[in-house]
């Protein structure tokens, strides 16, 4: 089967999922994009490596990274290799010098391992066809819009957190940024501030609205 390199295009928060965030992947010199909802924790996590943060203590994708570096473990690609009921299925291909073993994970935990081992991530055709989005004009747009094009589950949700029709509640208007008063300058400080006291929930908001303010 063909495989398609992806780059991290971007972590949009999400207006109608409490907690929950939409990475999207991009097609490496195409315009198809792979959204797939995860949860704030590796959301946060991404967003921490991709800014090149540094945590007051390791996080757990830190830990991962630091255990396997300790026993020279190499993480040489992440493969998102299936997609059932849309669900994504992600594995680890690693090597540690002798063999190469493969490991089954989350699309979220996978990315964020891939970003601080600076490993490349693939999927296949037949998902990027299934489950791809084609973009007309710019990422910031379409990240911007991001609740409107269903993305995809990396993993089931728990039976208990499932809703009904009658529970589900109806999408939550834009609301405007609580730091879209701040300067630029204020931004960061709060920025540096959210980071030493670990609130990467935080962390990641203000990330958005500076990167909001760039683009």
């Amino acid at each position: 089967m063909k495989k398609i390199k992806l780059d991290i295009v971007g972590l949009s928060y999400s207006q109608t999922q409490s907690g929950a965030y939409a990475l999207v992947l991009g097609e490496v010199a195409g315009n198809r994009r792979l959204p797939v909802i995860i949860g704030g924790f590796e959301a946060q996590s991404i967003a921490v490596e991709i800014e090149k943060m540094t945590p007051s203590r390791p996080l757990t994708h830190d830990l991962f990274k630091a255990f396997a570096d300790t026993f020279t473990i190499k993480l040489e690609e992440v493969l998102i290799y299936n997609l059932v009921d849309g669900i994504f299925f992600a594995k680890l291909i690693c090597n540690d010098g002798t063999k190469t073993v493969e490991i089954d994970a989350r699309t979220s935990d996978a990315v964020a391992l891939a970003v601080r081992f600076e490993s490349p991530i693939y999927t296949y055709d037949f998902i990027m066809n299934t489950a791809g989005i084609v973009i007309e004009g710019n990422d910031f747009a379409f990240l911007e819009n991001i609740e409107n094009v269903g993305a995809y589950k990396q993993t089931e949700t728990p039976a208990a957190e499932k809703e009904t029709p009658a529970e589900k509640k109806e999408p939550q208007k834009n609301k405007p940024s609580p730091y879209a008063s701040l300067t630029m300058e204020q931004l960061e400080k709060t920025l540096e501030k959210a980071i030493e006291n670990e609130q990467y929930e935080t962390a990641a908001k203000i990330r958005d609205e500076i990167e909001k303010r760039k683009s």
